[in-house]
């Protein structure tokens, strides 16, 4: 068993953690009071490539692999995890089905802007009737000669304020719903009829922003559908497909803030004194450390093996539901432990510390709640076993 990561993801993760350390912890306290990220930081970002990580080189993208994506995302989410959002739909979700399922021709015109930060793809399946149950999508796509006419509206879409397009599911035959019903599109933020609405004001996750879209009687051309008319029905298998990598890159961000939690509990504790010593001699801290570096430790080579699965295999689909499972609830927990170690400290604003414990809060929400994850793992120990 080869466990060296190779050298060119190495000095990919080395650059990015340098550009963590210089360029976005400092501002990670202003990010959060101004909730906004500077132009000239989404910039710099922009020209070391982390827009494309995913992308294939022919479209303009580093094409890293899961593994790479997992590093870089693992080093930036020690900083504010909306460094990692404003570039994550652009690497996953929100260009992953016109990749994986596009024609040639919308792969050339997307892609590439995706993969240069020019543009910020969104994924929007999410509605006020269709979370968990993602089938449940009550958007609707009717033909109208060669125009697609979309009505209805989406919530919780990461980026979709700053959208230049999105990958948008919609009925196209209510009768069939998920089973053959819902088709994949494309659409621009230019499209008659295509609105932002709402921007949600939410507990955590500040400089990234998350809202409505709305679609009334927004009219597209028919070449939008994803994958062209063959592909007319298989939206929601486009949309699952989307979901694998995603859940695996959370795990990396999540594994990512929990490091850097216990970097900054081990460092406060050998300052703090309490009873005349350091609390780091009190055995009750030294547990806390330990669980924590230990789960870190069962994350790390859980989700860096998943990734290798994916690169080199294919389809993940159980384990990157573990992955996001174990990750996010091991990240909050070392959050909460972080808290009690720093004490009253911990749930300053003043401190990094609470930010992370709200921020971490919402990984076992979205791209899949921690219920909606065991549901699939079981349903693919079922299958495997017949």
């Amino acid at each position: 068993m080869d466990f060296e990561i190779p050298e060119n993801l190495r000095m990919m993760a080395d650059t990015v953690r340098r550009f963590v350390k210089q360029d976005l912890e400092p501002i990670s306290q202003q990010v959060e009071e101004e909730d906004r990220i500077p132009e000239d930081v989404i910039q710099t970002m922009r020209e070391l490539g982390l827009f494309g990580l995913a992308t294939a080189e022919k479209y303009g993208g580093l094409e890293i692999g899961c593994l790479g994506e997992c590093l870089v995302y693992e080093q930036i989410s020690h900083a504010n995890a909306c460094f990692r959002t404003i570039i994550g739909t652009n690497n996953g979700i929100g260009s992953q089905g016109i990749y994986l399922d596009g024609t040639e021709e919308q792969r050339e015109r997307y892609l590439p802007k995706m993969a240069s930060g020019e543009w910020i793809g969104v994924f929007a399946l999410t509605e006020p009737e269709a979370g968990s149950d993602a089938s449940n999508v009550q958007t609707t796509a009717e033909l109208d000669g060669d125009t697609w006419v979309l009505n209805g509206r989406k919530h919780f879409i990461t980026n979709g304020n700053i959208a230049d397009c999105a990958t948008v599911f919609a009925l196209t035959d209510r009768a069939k719903k998920a089973r053959g019903g819902i088709t994949a599109f494309i659409l621009e933020k230019t499209d008659p009829g295509f609105f932002v609405g709402t921007i949600e004001r939410k507990m955590g996750m500040r400089g990234s922003h998350t809202s409505e879209l709305i679609f009334d009687n927004c009219r597209i051309p028919r070449d939008r559908v994803i994958g062209g008319d063959d592909m007319i029905g298989h939206g929601f298998k486009t949309a699952m497909k989307c979901l694998d990598k995603g859940r695996l890159t959370m795990g990396a961000s999540t594994l990512g803030s929990a490091q850097k939690l216990l970097d900054l509990s081990v460092e406060y504790a050998k300052q703090r004194v309490q009873f005349g010593k350091p609390i780091a001699e009190f055995q009750a801290i030294q547990f806390m450390l330990a669980d924590m570096a230990t789960q870190i430790y069962a994350a790390r080579q859980m989700l860096y093996h998943a990734a290798w699965l994916r690169d080199t295999k294919g389809s993940v689909v159980k384990e990157a539901s573990m992955v996001k499972l174990f990750c996010t609830n091991m990240a909050n927990q070392v959050a909460d432990m972080a808290v009690q170690i720093h004490g009253g400290m911990g749930y300053m604003k003043d401190f990094p510390v609470e930010r992370f414990y709200r921020d971490l809060r919402l990984t076992r929400i979205y791209e899949g709640t921690d219920e909606i994850q065991r549901v699939v793992i079981a349903r693919q120990l079922l299958k495997e076993g017949k």
